[in-house]
């Protein structure tokens, strides 16, 4: 434990807010005031901000000329991705909206943890209170967009480096448009041009009207959960390099006909993974486990939409099973259960889902993923080691605290540049001590 004088540091020791100011767009904007939300995004009002961690190497002794340009390129940025700088609303029918209109803007937080090295992020698991300090908004919930700016970030001075923490509002933008802002917004800072710009009319996705009854307060949601998260919860890292995913994959197909349809990389992966937890679970061969992947219906739609819809375009796709024969049988069994559930979840059943969701709105809890669930968000497909600010790329991406309930992962790309994938994973302290003592999870997902 770092000391100062004989005392134990706390984290406000370690780190300091130095500044705090708000970044408008850059210019008036004629575009829309008023952005409705699709159906899309309203399960996700009683979720919390979505957090990235991206962590630099240098810049220090140009720390302050940095930040001034990386928040004169955020106001570009606003001008193009403008329901960012605005806030939630409910409109005279109940619907919730994004009102764009200017003189909101973007929380904007400068901090100082010279006692912090970029390794201390980059290769281990920092403890959750530094990881509190370095991303903004821990523990707020989208439902406070309200009153609350939809983005906030936080510039960290670290003794050799820039932690750049970002606190999206996941009510209105899902992964997939989190890193298409975030890239750029990099291109802005580089003098580059946007080379994708967003799409705003979510009318394409959906243009059902659903009036909510939102809860009082986060706070008497989370009360009202039947069944509250566990006491401790432990978030840990693991690295599969191209090796280990061509060996899980290759363990996956060995058994399939030749006519069948191959398992990829992720359900291999995921089937893997959700075995192993099983295991580090102690659970019994007749309890139910439930795999949840938030899949992208971006290209499921009829039409499609491009890459370019900006906002939340997403559902989760779910399957189950009992424990036993989940451990019993070999890794295609677990993998043609995640086949068969991502295959199935066409257009129809996407639409199926959100008229479901508008005959009868319902804010959510983690929990409603199912028991003793393992859920995957994020993307390995996310190009998050290409932001490039203009001092090149990151050193490590995290994700912040919110939203790791037990048994989330977050899939990242190998920060290499290779194929291998990061897995983020958040489990109740005694099943990750379990889960690292697992040789068979561990001997594939070791360099």
């Amino acid at each position: 434990m770092a000391v100062n004088n004989g005392k134990p540091l706390t984290t406000a020791d370690i780190v300091k807010i130095t500044a705090k100011t708000t970044v408008l767009p850059s210019k008036r904007s004629e575009k829309q005031a008023r952005v409705a939300l699709a159906t899309f995004d309203l399960p996700y009002i009683t979720f919390y901000y979505n957090q990235k961690l991206l962590v630099y190497k240098g810049g220090v002794e140009e720390f302050g000329d940095v930040v001034g340009k990386m928040k004169e390129a955020l106001s570009a940025a606003l001008d193009e991705f403008y329901p960012l700088s605005g806030r939630l609303a409910q409109d005279e029918e109940g619907v919730v909206v994004v009102d764009c209109e200017m003189g909101k803007g973007v929380e904007v937080v400068e901090a100082e943890a010279e006692g912090l090295e970029v390794e201390e992020f980059a290769e281990g698991d920092e403890p959750e209170e530094i990881m509190k300090m370095v991303v903004p908004y821990t523990g707020v919930m989208n439902l406070e967009g309200l009153t609350r700016p939809l983005l906030a970030v936080q510039y960290t001075k670290l003794k050799d480096g820039i932690a750049i923490g970002c606190a999206f509002n996941h009510a209105i933008l899902d992964g997939n448009s989190t890193w298409h802002f975030l890239t750029s917004w990099a291109a802005i800072a580089r003098g580059s041009p946007i080379p994708n710009p967003p799409l705003h009319n979510r009318a394409l996705a959906r243009s059902t009207r659903v009036p909510l009854t939102l809860p009082i307060s986060p706070a008497a949601h989370e009360l009202s959960d039947p069944n509250p998260a566990p006491a401790s919860l432990v978030t840990h890292l693991f690295s599969f390099p191209e090796s280990s995913l061509l060996v899980l994959k290759s363990a996956a197909n060995s058994a399939l006909p030749p006519t069948a349809k191959p398992f990829s990389t992720f359900q291999s992966l995921a089937s893997h993974a959700w075995r192993a937890i099983s295991r580090a679970r102690r659970l019994s061969p007749g309890d139910i486990t439930f795999f949840a992947v938030f899949t992208d219906c971006r290209n499921r739609l009829r039409p499609p939409l491009p890459d370019s819809y900006f906002g939340n375009l997403i559902q989760a796709v779910f399957t189950g099973t009992a424990v036993g024969p989940l451990l019993a049988s070999p890794p295609e069994f677990a993998a043609g259960l995640l086949q068969k559930a991502i295959d199935a979840h066409d257009e129809v059943a996407i639409v199926r889902r959100l008229e479901e969701y508008e005959a009868e709105p319902k804010m959510f809890y983690y929990t409603d993923a199912g028991v003793n669930c393992v859920a995957v968000g994020s993307s390995p497909r996310f190009k998050v080691y290409d932001v490039d600010f203009g001092f090149g790329r990151p050193e490590r991406v995290r994700s912040g605290r919110n939203n790791k309930f037990d048994g989330m992962v977050y899939l990242y790309p190998e920060r290499d540049g290779g194929k291998g994938i990061d897995v983020e994973l958040t489990l109740d302290g005694r099943a990750m001590e379990n889960l690292e003592k697992d040789g068979e999870f561990l001997l594939v997902g070791r360099n």
